[in-house]
């Protein structure tokens, strides 16, 4: 169904602001999820055939396909309840972070039609936890919905770097409960300092706070631990990648997801200065390797969240060729529409059932 959007929808879309466009459809989409028969119906139409279904377990969470929305889209949790009607195996909202801010000034999103690539310096803009936890109370919870929602953590610009590990764990407090996973962000490139939580002595004492709070949790009645995933950068080198490694294996973590957006200007962007982080195809190859990197380095032990430059099947397969258990896509839907994860999950279904 993606030429479709392409040859109707995208060209309408593509001449609004790229940020007015993306509040269109998330608000849209959360018009969807205000009707849940129609919800139903759509999710029958682009369920897979139980012979062709692929569905996925991983850190104890069942997942019906392999791709998922990445977190960056629906920042506030509001259009999350229509993605399994679009075909989506799960769905990761946020950032979300302690405070409610506005993200950095405009205009912060960037199109590039010709490579299918995005800058974004959208800095973290969400309605902060308490509110989205209070949001989020009214609709159903972990073991009630379609699909797995993971929510992603990140930590608010007004919190210093020494105040952080406190920052995430006022969010953990809040959110938890409504989440069949939490990841923690420590890798977006546009929030001052916070990549500098990836350096060792710093991610290994938020890391060591986060997995003392979750057995906390667990030790309440009625409660259960939540699967813990940490998402890393791809400018990260593989030495500083088998420090994060291990600290995730100390902290018992329960998987990765690699990568965020990148700094780095490779290829026909070596000459483009806008500030921000980069994804689309021209990530595609490095966050593969990283990829393939920590499943060689774990043995394929650590479950992998692929992101990354996913614009059709053949480079979301590549993830999981490389090491990844499921895959996530967000720029690829910008420019392939609505419908592009179910498109790559039946072809995905295909290629293993071929194969």
């Amino acid at each position: 169904m993606g030429w479709f959007y392409e040859k109707i929808f995208r060209r309408a879309f593509f001449q609004l602001d790229p940020e007015t466009a993306h509040e269109l459809s998330v608000h849209g989409l959360a018009l969807l999820g205000a009707v849940p028969p129609l919800c139903r119906a759509l999710e029958y139409f682009h369920r897979l055939p139980a012979a062709q279904a692929r569905p996925v377990e991983a850190f104890g969470l069942k997942f019906p396909n392999a791709v998922g929305l990445a977190a960056g889209y629906d920042k506030n949790a509001l259009a999350w309840p229509a993605a399994a009607a679009l075909g989506f195996g799960h769905v990761e909202v946020g950032t979300v972070t302690r405070l409610e801010q506005p993200g950095n000034p405009k205009p912060r999103l960037f199109r590039y039609p010709r490579q299918q690539a995005v800058i974004n310096r959208m800095g973290f803009n969400n309605r902060g936890a308490e509110k989205i936890a209070a949001y989020l109370a009214r609709k159903p919870g972990p073991g009630r919905r379609r699909i797995p929602i993971g929510i992603n953590l990140g930590k608010s610009k007004a919190a210093p770097l020494d105040q952080a590990v406190a920052d995430y764990l006022g969010s953990f407090a809040l959110l938890a409960d409504h989440a069949d996973y939490i990841a923690i962000n420590v890798s977006s490139p546009n929030t001052p300092d916070l990549r500098k939580l990836q350096e060792e002595d710093r991610l290994r004492e938020l890391l060591a706070a986060l997995s003392a709070a979750n057995r906390d949790r667990a030790a309440q009645p009625g409660k259960t631990k939540k699967p813990l995933l940490l998402k890393i950068a791809p400018d990260l080198s593989f030495r500083q990648i088998d420090d994060v490694l291990g600290a995730i294996a100390e902290f018992g973590f329960d998987g990765i997801i690699a990568t965020n957006t990148t700094l780095e200007r490779p290829g026909s962007f070596v000459h483009v200065t806008q500030a921000g982080g980069l994804s689309g195809p021209p990530l595609r190859r490095h966050s593969t390797e990283i990829i393939n990197y920590i499943a060689r380095a774990t043995n394929g032990r650590l479950p992998i969240i692929g992101v990354g430059g996913i614009n059709d099947a053949a480079s979301a397969g590549e993830k999981l060729d490389a090491g990844a258990t499921l895959v996530q896509v967000y720029t690829g839907m910008i420019f392939h529409g609505p419908f592009f994860a179910i498109d790559v999950a039946r072809a995905l279904s295909d290629r293993q059932r071929i194969g």
